[in-house]
Protein backbone atom coordinates (compact mmCIF):
# COMPACT_ATOMS: atom_id res chain seq x y z
CA UNK A 1 0.00 0.00 0.00
CA UNK A 2 1.26 3.48 -0.82
CA UNK A 3 1.40 6.29 1.68
CA UNK A 4 -0.46 9.32 0.22
CA UNK A 5 1.54 11.77 2.34
CA UNK A 6 5.03 10.63 1.35
CA UNK A 7 4.27 8.94 -1.97
CA UNK A 8 6.49 6.01 -1.02
CA UNK A 9 5.55 2.34 -0.68
CA UNK A 10 4.74 1.03 2.78
CA UNK A 11 4.37 -2.62 3.68
CA UNK A 12 1.39 -3.31 5.93
CA UNK A 13 0.94 -6.64 7.69
CA UNK A 14 -2.67 -7.37 8.61
CA UNK A 15 -3.25 -10.06 11.22
CA UNK A 16 -6.42 -11.96 10.48
CA UNK A 17 -7.75 -14.16 13.27
CA UNK A 18 -9.94 -17.22 12.77
CA UNK A 19 -12.68 -18.09 15.22
CA UNK A 20 -15.01 -21.01 15.89
CA UNK A 21 -18.65 -20.80 16.95
CA UNK A 22 -19.57 -23.76 19.17
CA UNK A 23 -23.28 -23.17 18.68
CA UNK A 24 -23.20 -22.97 14.86
CA UNK A 25 -20.20 -25.30 14.63
CA UNK A 26 -18.62 -23.08 11.96
CA UNK A 27 -15.29 -21.34 11.53
CA UNK A 28 -15.22 -17.67 10.54
CA UNK A 29 -12.61 -14.92 10.09
CA UNK A 30 -12.48 -11.49 11.65
CA UNK A 31 -14.55 -8.85 9.94
CA UNK A 32 -12.48 -6.77 7.46
CA UNK A 33 -15.35 -5.23 5.53
CA UNK A 34 -13.90 -1.76 6.09
CA UNK A 35 -10.78 -2.66 4.05
CA UNK A 36 -11.81 -5.20 1.42
CA UNK A 37 -14.80 -6.96 -0.03
CA UNK A 38 -15.71 -10.40 1.31
CA UNK A 39 -13.53 -13.09 -0.26
CA UNK A 40 -11.23 -10.60 -1.94
CA UNK A 41 -7.44 -10.89 -1.77
CA UNK A 42 -6.96 -7.15 -2.42
CA UNK A 43 -8.18 -4.04 -0.64
CA UNK A 44 -10.62 -1.61 -2.19
CA UNK A 45 -7.86 0.94 -2.53
CA UNK A 46 -5.76 -1.41 -4.66
CA UNK A 47 -8.77 -2.08 -6.89
CA UNK A 48 -9.50 1.62 -7.23
CA UNK A 49 -5.87 2.45 -8.13
CA UNK A 50 -5.75 -0.35 -10.71
CA UNK A 51 -8.96 0.80 -12.41
CA UNK A 52 -7.73 4.39 -12.35
CA UNK A 53 -4.46 3.41 -14.05
CA UNK A 54 -6.38 1.77 -16.88
CA UNK A 55 -9.20 4.29 -17.30
CA UNK A 56 -7.56 7.63 -16.54
CA UNK A 57 -3.94 7.01 -17.52
CA UNK A 58 -4.79 4.70 -20.43
CA UNK A 59 -2.31 1.98 -19.43
CA UNK A 60 -2.63 -1.58 -20.76
CA UNK A 61 -3.61 -4.22 -18.23
CA UNK A 62 -0.13 -5.74 -18.04
CA UNK A 63 1.61 -2.37 -17.67
CA UNK A 64 -0.90 -1.41 -14.96
CA UNK A 65 0.10 -4.56 -13.05
CA UNK A 66 3.79 -3.65 -13.32
CA UNK A 67 3.03 -0.10 -12.14
CA UNK A 68 1.22 -1.42 -9.07
CA UNK A 69 4.22 -3.57 -8.19
CA UNK A 70 6.73 -0.78 -8.78
CA UNK A 71 4.86 1.95 -6.87
CA UNK A 72 2.94 -0.02 -4.22
CA UNK A 73 4.61 -3.45 -4.02
CA UNK A 74 1.33 -5.17 -4.88
CA UNK A 75 1.32 -7.90 -7.51
CA UNK A 76 -1.93 -8.19 -9.46
CA UNK A 77 -2.30 -10.38 -12.57
CA UNK A 78 -3.40 -8.59 -15.71
CA UNK A 79 -6.49 -10.81 -16.01
CA UNK A 80 -7.58 -9.74 -12.53
CA UNK A 81 -7.22 -6.07 -13.47
CA UNK A 82 -9.28 -6.70 -16.58
CA UNK A 83 -12.03 -8.26 -14.47
CA UNK A 84 -11.98 -5.26 -12.15
CA UNK A 85 -12.30 -2.83 -15.06
CA UNK A 86 -15.18 -4.78 -16.60
CA UNK A 87 -16.96 -5.00 -13.25
CA UNK A 88 -16.50 -1.27 -12.73
CA UNK A 89 -17.91 -0.59 -16.19
CA UNK A 90 -20.97 -2.71 -15.41
CA UNK A 91 -21.66 -0.66 -12.28
CA UNK A 92 -20.98 2.63 -14.06
CA UNK A 93 -23.42 1.79 -16.89
CA UNK A 94 -26.29 1.84 -14.36
CA UNK A 95 -25.42 5.40 -13.31
CA UNK A 96 -25.11 7.01 -16.74
CA UNK A 97 -28.77 7.98 -17.07
CA UNK A 98 -29.01 9.24 -13.49
CA UNK A 99 -25.91 10.50 -11.69
CA UNK A 100 -23.79 11.34 -14.72
CA UNK A 101 -26.60 12.99 -16.66
CA UNK A 102 -27.50 15.15 -13.65
CA UNK A 103 -23.86 16.25 -13.35
CA UNK A 104 -23.42 16.90 -17.09
CA UNK A 105 -26.62 18.97 -17.35
CA UNK A 106 -26.17 20.86 -14.08
CA UNK A 107 -24.57 23.82 -15.94
CA UNK A 108 -25.85 23.10 -19.44
CA UNK A 109 -24.98 25.94 -21.82
CA UNK A 110 -27.62 25.15 -24.43
CA UNK A 111 -25.12 24.50 -27.23
CA UNK A 112 -24.00 20.98 -28.11
CA UNK A 113 -21.73 19.24 -30.59
CA UNK A 114 -22.70 15.87 -32.07
CA UNK A 115 -20.55 13.43 -34.01
CA UNK A 116 -20.19 9.77 -34.90
CA UNK A 117 -17.06 7.64 -34.47
CA UNK A 118 -16.44 4.40 -36.36
CA UNK A 119 -14.51 1.57 -34.73
CA UNK A 120 -14.55 -1.51 -36.94
CA UNK A 121 -18.15 -2.76 -37.17
CA UNK A 122 -19.28 -0.41 -34.39
CA UNK A 123 -20.34 3.24 -34.46
CA UNK A 124 -20.39 5.48 -31.37
CA UNK A 125 -22.78 8.44 -31.40
CA UNK A 126 -21.79 11.21 -28.98
CA UNK A 127 -23.22 14.48 -27.67
CA UNK A 128 -20.97 16.96 -25.84
CA UNK A 129 -21.65 20.38 -24.36
CA UNK A 130 -19.86 22.69 -26.78
CA UNK A 131 -18.96 25.28 -24.12
CA UNK A 132 -18.29 23.32 -20.93
CA UNK A 133 -16.80 20.37 -22.89
CA UNK A 134 -18.73 17.86 -20.77
CA UNK A 135 -19.64 14.60 -22.46
CA UNK A 136 -23.38 14.23 -22.02
CA UNK A 137 -24.64 11.14 -23.82
CA UNK A 138 -23.51 8.35 -26.12
CA UNK A 139 -24.86 5.29 -27.91
CA UNK A 140 -23.01 2.32 -29.40
CA UNK A 141 -24.37 0.81 -32.63
CA UNK A 142 -23.27 -2.42 -34.29
CA UNK A 143 -24.04 -1.04 -37.79
CA UNK A 144 -23.66 2.14 -39.78
CA UNK A 145 -26.02 4.82 -38.44
CA UNK A 146 -29.15 5.81 -40.32
CA UNK A 147 -31.50 8.76 -40.00
CA UNK A 148 -33.73 6.70 -37.70
CA UNK A 149 -30.82 5.91 -35.37
CA UNK A 150 -29.77 9.57 -35.20
CA UNK A 151 -33.37 10.70 -34.62
CA UNK A 152 -33.90 8.15 -31.82
CA UNK A 153 -30.61 9.22 -30.20
CA UNK A 154 -31.55 12.90 -30.36
CA UNK A 155 -35.06 12.16 -29.11
CA UNK A 156 -33.74 10.53 -25.91
CA UNK A 157 -31.49 13.52 -25.33
CA UNK A 158 -34.40 15.91 -25.95
CA UNK A 159 -36.54 14.08 -23.39
CA UNK A 160 -33.74 14.40 -20.82
CA UNK A 161 -33.66 18.16 -21.46
CA UNK A 162 -37.43 18.49 -21.11
CA UNK A 163 -37.41 16.53 -17.84
CA UNK A 164 -34.99 19.11 -16.39
CA UNK A 165 -36.62 22.19 -17.92
CA UNK A 166 -33.74 22.88 -20.30
CA UNK A 167 -33.81 23.98 -23.93
CA UNK A 168 -31.40 23.51 -26.81
CA UNK A 169 -30.18 26.74 -28.43
CA UNK A 170 -27.84 25.41 -31.12
CA UNK A 171 -26.04 22.34 -32.42
CA UNK A 172 -22.72 21.88 -34.22
CA UNK A 173 -21.93 18.89 -36.47
CA UNK A 174 -19.22 17.93 -38.92
CA UNK A 175 -21.33 18.55 -42.02
CA UNK A 176 -22.41 14.95 -42.51
CA UNK A 177 -25.67 14.33 -44.37
CA UNK A 178 -26.91 12.22 -41.43
CA UNK A 179 -27.84 15.17 -39.21
CA UNK A 180 -30.00 17.85 -40.96
CA UNK A 181 -33.19 15.78 -41.20
CA UNK A 182 -33.08 14.32 -37.63
CA UNK A 183 -32.27 17.76 -36.19
CA UNK A 184 -35.26 19.35 -37.93
CA UNK A 185 -37.48 16.42 -36.92
CA UNK A 186 -36.58 16.36 -33.21
CA UNK A 187 -35.50 19.91 -32.30
CA UNK A 188 -37.31 21.94 -34.95
CA UNK A 189 -35.89 25.20 -36.27
CA UNK A 190 -32.71 25.72 -34.25
CA UNK A 191 -29.37 27.12 -35.43
CA UNK A 192 -27.33 24.34 -37.03
CA UNK A 193 -23.61 25.07 -37.37
CA UNK A 194 -21.31 23.05 -39.61
CA UNK A 195 -17.80 22.71 -38.16
CA UNK A 196 -15.51 25.25 -39.84
CA UNK A 197 -12.49 23.06 -39.16
CA UNK A 198 -13.82 20.33 -41.47
CA UNK A 199 -14.51 22.90 -44.20
CA UNK A 200 -11.06 24.49 -43.93
CA UNK A 201 -9.39 21.09 -43.78
CA UNK A 202 -10.85 20.09 -47.15
CA UNK A 203 -9.97 23.45 -48.69
CA UNK A 204 -6.39 23.42 -47.45
CA UNK A 205 -6.04 19.84 -48.68
CA UNK A 206 -7.21 20.96 -52.14
CA UNK A 207 -4.76 23.90 -52.16
CA UNK A 208 -1.82 21.70 -51.13
CA UNK A 209 -2.82 19.17 -53.79
CA UNK A 210 -2.75 21.94 -56.43
CA UNK A 211 0.73 23.01 -55.23
CA UNK A 212 1.88 19.38 -55.46
CA UNK A 213 0.60 19.14 -59.04
CA UNK A 214 2.53 22.30 -59.90
CA UNK A 215 5.69 20.76 -58.47
CA UNK A 216 5.17 17.67 -60.60
CA UNK A 217 4.66 19.83 -63.69
CA UNK A 218 7.90 21.70 -63.02
CA UNK A 219 9.82 18.47 -62.42
CA UNK A 220 8.48 17.01 -65.69
CA UNK A 221 9.54 20.16 -67.58
CA UNK A 222 13.17 19.80 -66.50
CA UNK A 223 15.52 18.76 -69.34
CA UNK A 224 16.73 15.18 -69.32
CA UNK A 225 20.52 15.00 -69.29
CA UNK A 226 22.81 12.02 -69.75
CA UNK A 227 24.61 10.63 -66.74
CA UNK A 228 27.92 12.08 -65.69
CA UNK A 229 29.34 15.59 -66.10
CA UNK A 230 27.66 17.88 -68.66
CA UNK A 231 29.25 18.10 -72.08
CA UNK A 232 31.63 20.92 -72.94
CA UNK A 233 29.06 22.67 -75.12
CA UNK A 234 27.20 25.82 -74.27
CA UNK A 235 23.78 24.17 -74.84
CA UNK A 236 24.64 21.32 -72.44
CA UNK A 237 25.79 23.74 -69.74
CA UNK A 238 22.65 25.82 -70.21
CA UNK A 239 20.46 22.73 -69.87
CA UNK A 240 22.32 21.66 -66.72
CA UNK A 241 21.84 25.09 -65.14
CA UNK A 242 18.15 25.07 -66.03
CA UNK A 243 17.67 21.65 -64.50
CA UNK A 244 19.41 22.79 -61.32
CA UNK A 245 17.19 25.88 -61.08
CA UNK A 246 14.03 23.79 -61.53
CA UNK A 247 15.20 21.28 -58.92
CA UNK A 248 15.82 24.11 -56.44
CA UNK A 249 12.42 25.59 -57.26
CA UNK A 250 10.64 22.30 -56.62
CA UNK A 251 12.52 21.87 -53.35
CA UNK A 252 11.60 25.38 -52.18
CA UNK A 253 7.94 24.83 -53.03
CA UNK A 254 7.91 21.60 -51.04
CA UNK A 255 9.63 23.04 -47.97
CA UNK A 256 7.42 26.15 -47.88
CA UNK A 257 4.13 24.62 -49.02
CA UNK A 258 2.50 25.45 -45.68
CA UNK A 259 2.73 29.16 -46.52
CA UNK A 260 -0.04 28.76 -49.12
CA UNK A 261 -2.58 27.70 -46.46
CA UNK A 262 -1.34 29.39 -43.28
CA UNK A 263 -3.90 31.80 -41.86
CA UNK A 264 -1.56 34.69 -41.02
CA UNK A 265 1.84 35.42 -42.54
CA UNK A 266 4.59 37.58 -41.11
CA UNK A 267 6.48 40.00 -43.41
CA UNK A 268 9.39 37.56 -43.71
CA UNK A 269 7.03 34.69 -44.55
CA UNK A 270 5.34 36.80 -47.23
CA UNK A 271 8.73 37.59 -48.72
CA UNK A 272 9.57 33.87 -48.74
CA UNK A 273 6.24 33.05 -50.39
CA UNK A 274 6.85 35.74 -53.02
CA UNK A 275 10.29 34.29 -53.76
CA UNK A 276 9.30 30.62 -54.06
CA UNK A 277 6.25 31.39 -56.23
CA UNK A 278 7.97 33.84 -58.58
CA UNK A 279 7.04 33.07 -62.15
CA UNK A 280 4.00 31.00 -61.09
CA UNK A 281 1.00 33.38 -61.11
CA UNK A 282 -1.48 30.51 -60.61
CA UNK A 283 0.00 29.92 -57.14
CA UNK A 284 -0.44 33.60 -56.26
CA UNK A 285 -4.12 33.26 -57.16
CA UNK A 286 -4.48 30.21 -54.90
CA UNK A 287 -3.00 32.13 -51.96
CA UNK A 288 -5.35 35.06 -52.60
CA UNK A 289 -8.35 32.72 -52.67
CA UNK A 290 -7.24 31.10 -49.43
CA UNK A 291 -7.06 34.52 -47.75
CA UNK A 292 -10.58 35.30 -48.98
CA UNK A 293 -11.79 31.99 -47.53
CA UNK A 294 -10.31 32.89 -44.13
CA UNK A 295 -12.10 36.26 -44.29
CA UNK A 296 -15.41 34.41 -44.57
CA UNK A 297 -14.99 33.03 -41.06
CA UNK A 298 -13.93 36.29 -39.41
CA UNK A 299 -16.12 36.89 -36.33
CA UNK A 300 -15.96 40.64 -36.88
CA UNK A 301 -18.54 40.38 -39.68
CA UNK A 302 -22.12 39.11 -39.72
CA UNK A 303 -23.55 36.09 -41.49
CA UNK A 304 -25.21 38.17 -44.21
CA UNK A 305 -21.91 39.89 -45.01
CA UNK A 306 -20.07 36.55 -45.13
CA UNK A 307 -22.72 35.07 -47.44
CA UNK A 308 -22.33 38.05 -49.79
CA UNK A 309 -18.57 37.47 -49.84
CA UNK A 310 -19.15 33.79 -50.51
CA UNK A 311 -21.47 34.59 -53.44
CA UNK A 312 -18.83 36.83 -55.01
CA UNK A 313 -16.18 34.17 -54.49
CA UNK A 314 -18.38 31.53 -56.12
CA UNK A 315 -18.94 33.77 -59.14
CA UNK A 316 -15.19 34.13 -59.51
CA UNK A 317 -14.70 30.37 -59.34
CA UNK A 318 -17.39 29.71 -61.97
CA UNK A 319 -15.56 31.94 -64.44
CA UNK A 320 -12.40 29.84 -64.10
CA UNK A 321 -12.63 26.13 -64.83
CA UNK A 322 -9.27 25.34 -63.23
CA UNK A 323 -10.04 27.13 -59.97
CA UNK A 324 -13.50 25.59 -59.90
CA UNK A 325 -11.96 22.13 -60.05
CA UNK A 326 -9.54 22.92 -57.22
CA UNK A 327 -11.98 24.63 -54.81
CA UNK A 328 -15.17 22.78 -55.67
CA UNK A 329 -15.96 22.54 -51.95
CA UNK A 330 -16.86 26.25 -52.00
CA UNK A 331 -19.66 25.46 -54.47
CA UNK A 332 -21.41 22.96 -52.18
CA UNK A 333 -24.96 24.10 -51.27
CA UNK A 334 -24.66 23.52 -47.50
CA UNK A 335 -21.65 25.75 -46.98
CA UNK A 336 -23.81 28.60 -45.62
CA UNK A 337 -24.36 26.55 -42.46
CA UNK A 338 -20.68 26.97 -41.63
CA UNK A 339 -21.32 30.73 -41.21
CA UNK A 340 -24.16 30.51 -38.65
CA UNK A 341 -21.80 31.13 -35.72
CA UNK A 342 -21.16 34.69 -36.92
CA UNK A 343 -24.61 35.76 -35.67
CA UNK A 344 -24.79 33.30 -32.75
CA UNK A 345 -22.02 34.67 -30.57
CA UNK A 346 -22.21 31.86 -28.00
CA UNK A 347 -22.20 29.05 -30.55
CA UNK A 348 -18.94 27.24 -31.12
CA UNK A 349 -17.53 27.45 -34.63
CA UNK A 350 -16.06 23.96 -34.46
CA UNK A 351 -17.00 20.59 -33.01
CA UNK A 352 -13.71 20.31 -31.13
CA UNK A 353 -15.55 19.45 -27.91
CA UNK A 354 -16.83 16.14 -29.28
CA UNK A 355 -13.63 15.48 -31.23
CA UNK A 356 -11.68 15.54 -27.95
CA UNK A 357 -13.87 12.76 -26.62
CA UNK A 358 -13.32 10.78 -29.83
CA UNK A 359 -9.56 11.14 -29.52
CA UNK A 360 -9.71 9.94 -25.92
CA UNK A 361 -11.71 6.90 -27.02
CA UNK A 362 -9.20 6.03 -29.76
CA UNK A 363 -6.34 6.27 -27.27
CA UNK A 364 -8.26 4.09 -24.82
CA UNK A 365 -8.94 1.40 -27.43
CA UNK A 366 -5.26 1.14 -28.34
CA UNK A 367 -4.56 -0.43 -24.95
CA UNK A 368 -7.34 -3.04 -25.02
CA UNK A 369 -6.00 -6.46 -26.01
CA UNK A 370 -9.21 -8.37 -26.56
CA UNK A 371 -12.04 -8.88 -29.04
CA UNK A 372 -14.17 -5.75 -28.88
CA UNK A 373 -17.86 -6.22 -28.27
CA UNK A 374 -20.69 -3.75 -28.05
CA UNK A 375 -21.23 -4.42 -24.36
CA UNK A 376 -17.53 -3.97 -23.56
CA UNK A 377 -17.38 -0.65 -25.42
CA UNK A 378 -20.50 0.63 -23.62
CA UNK A 379 -19.08 -0.28 -20.22
CA UNK A 380 -15.68 1.27 -20.88
CA UNK A 381 -17.34 4.48 -22.04
CA UNK A 382 -19.61 4.50 -19.00
CA UNK A 383 -16.66 4.02 -16.65
CA UNK A 384 -14.73 6.79 -18.37
CA UNK A 385 -17.68 9.21 -18.12
CA UNK A 386 -18.24 8.45 -14.44
CA UNK A 387 -14.55 9.04 -13.76
CA UNK A 388 -14.79 12.35 -15.61
CA UNK A 389 -17.69 13.47 -13.42
CA UNK A 390 -15.58 12.72 -10.32
CA UNK A 391 -12.49 14.54 -11.59
CA UNK A 392 -13.20 17.78 -9.72
CA UNK A 393 -13.37 16.01 -6.36
CA UNK A 394 -10.19 14.06 -7.09
CA UNK A 395 -8.35 17.24 -8.04
CA UNK A 396 -9.35 18.83 -4.74
CA UNK A 397 -8.15 15.79 -2.83
CA UNK A 398 -4.83 15.85 -4.70
CA UNK A 399 -4.26 19.50 -3.84
CA UNK A 400 -4.96 18.84 -0.15
CA UNK A 401 -2.49 15.92 -0.15
CA UNK A 402 0.18 18.05 -1.85
CA UNK A 403 -0.25 20.79 0.74
CA UNK A 404 -0.05 18.25 3.58
CA UNK A 405 3.09 16.72 2.08
CA UNK A 406 4.77 20.12 1.67
CA UNK A 407 3.95 21.17 5.24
Amino acid sequence: MGNPFTGRPRDIVVLCSQHYCSRCRKYFNADMADLADPGSHYTRRVIDIAVRLVVEDGLPYRVAGWTLWRDHRVFVPSATIQNWVEAGGKKAARRIDTDHLDWALSDFSGYIAADELYDGPFCILSIVDNRTFKRISYQVLDHDPTHKDIAAFFRRFHQALLARGLTLKGITTDGSALYPEPIAEVFGEIPHQVCTFHILRELTKAILSAVAQERKRLAAAAPKLPRGRPRATEAARRAARRKKRIKRKVSDLFENRYLFVQRRLSPSERATLQRVSRGLPQLHVLRELMEEVYRLFDRRCRTATAIAKLTALRDRLRRSGRLRAVLKKLLSPGLEKALVFLDERLMGATSNAVERGNRRYRKMQKTVYRVRTRRAIERRLALDLIRESQAQGRDGTTKILHKARAA
